[in-house]
């Protein structure tokens, strides 16, 4: 395990996703400053998380072909430049492209960080988890820094949200540098080869399987976006609480997806990645109805924080059982998996926003909680190719191929 490369790349996720969690955060500031309807703000978080990530396949399959490292830099900094553009503009048109930019930001980064962090990481669940916790901390920064700059200063400051993106940018070309110093004396790598290669030689690509498992998180994906774009809303609106504790409750969804993620990957690396997911969605249920019914604040704040940790504890054992269902193709297996499957719940959020426009809130929240019924079920049916032990119970031992024990 190369930490320092792991503990690095961990703080770009934290930039990238905070510009992810940013869009969400700004929706009621925008709602209230520009007189958006549900439906509107639905689509805003569509051209975030579901337009956008219909980029990610096409990132993954160029990373795959080519070590692209430039992509991660380039795609936090598009992503600030979506948000600021965003802030600043003033028609909903310009507005929803540049958040749709910003998307598309973060698409970029994604696959090729995630083989990165695969590749410095080996094969721990707990590597996996660190780095995906730096995403979630990133995420739950953003709402506490949109309030204070949008909200205390106003859509003018927004130019300070990309503070971060641009340390960071310089910190990794600093880093690249210095990299590259190092490596003067040691043969190139051959063009083309990819971390891991080696490991992955005779190994064939499960489509099967990897469907599966994209179906899952597509469920997975609804209800996440959905709750993600409109639980601020549900606390200020169905329960009477101000933008500040609307804020704190999506920062707290955000935040325990942080402790979820790093849970799921102890729990994986020491029961196995089945128990991990098994035990996220079936936690998962109950915590997304309490969302629904939540008859005051801190109801709803309890809930959507049991729902946070109980949604991410799977996190790390998806991207990890993706890139094994697909060893030969570890950037279209992250671009699919995080990008096309994750874009059905950006699809679907308007949808959900319009029942909120016409039934309300809390309706929305109820036909969200019988449509995760779904992927529940789907998850207790995922196989791990590497068996009911983690991968690294038994290090040094050769996987035994999947067409043999599909025989059997």
């Amino acid at each position: 395990m190369k930490k320092g490369k792991l503990a690095f790349l961990t703080g770009t996720h934290a930039v990238n996703d905070l510009y992810q969690g940013a869009i969400p955060a700004m929706l009621p500031f925008l709602m209230s400053e520009r007189h958006y309807s549900y439906a509107a703000v639905s689509g805003l978080a569509f051209a975030a998380s579901g337009v956008s990530s219909l980029f990610q396949p096409l990132f993954g399959v160029l990373s795959d072909r080519e070590p692209r490292t430039w992509l991660v830099p380039a795609g936090f900094l598009t992503a600030a430049f979506g948000v600021v553009a965003a802030a600043l503009s003033s028609g909903y048109p310009a507005t929803w492209l540049f958040v749709a930019l910003a998307g598309v930001g973060i698409a970029a980064y994604h696959p090729p960080a995630t083989s990165q962090a695969r590749a410095a990481g080996g094969s721990s669940q707990k590597a996996m988890s660190v780095f995906a916790v730096g995403g979630t901390v990133g995420g739950s920064i953003a709402p506490a820094l949109v309030t204070w700059v949008i909200g205390a200063l106003g859509f003018p400051a927004s130019p300070l949200l990309a503070v971060p993106a641009l340390v960071m940018a310089v910190l990794w070309f600093l880093r690249g540098s210095r990299e590259r110093r190092r490596t003067l004396a040691v043969a190139p790598a051959p063009a083309g080869a990819r971390p891991g290669a080696a490991a992955t030689a005779g190994r064939a690509d499960d489509w099967r399987r990897f469907s599966h498992l994209v179906a899952v998180i597509i469920g997975w994906s609804i209800p996440f976006v959905t709750v993600t774009s409109l639980v601020a809303l549900h606390a200020q609106r169905d329960l009477g609480q101000s933008e500040a504790a609307g804020a704190a409750v999506l920062t707290g969804y955000t935040a325990s997806g942080a402790v979820g993620t790093l849970l799921g990957g102890w729990i994986g690396d020491r029961d196995g990645r089945m128990r991990a997911v098994r035990l996220g969605y079936l936690l998962a249920l109950p915590t997304l109805a309490g969302i629904a019914w939540a008859p005051s604040f801190w109801v709803l704040a309890v809930s959507t924080v049991l729902f946070g940790t109980a949604m991410f504890l799977p996190f790390a054992a998806q991207v990890t059982l993706a890139q094994d269902y697909l060893p030969n193709r570890p950037g279209t297996a992250s671009g699919l998996t995080l990008g096309l499957a994750m874009a059905a719940g950006g699809l679907c959020s308007p949808l959900f926003g319009w029942l909120a426009d016409t039934s309300g809130l809390r309706a929305a929240f109820y036909a969200l909680v019988g449509l995760f019924v779904v992927p529940v079920l789907l998850a207790f049916r995922l196989l791990d190719p590497a068996g009911n032990a983690s991968a690294t119970d038994a290090p040094g031992l050769p996987e035994e191929p999947l067409a043999t024990r599909d025989k059997r």
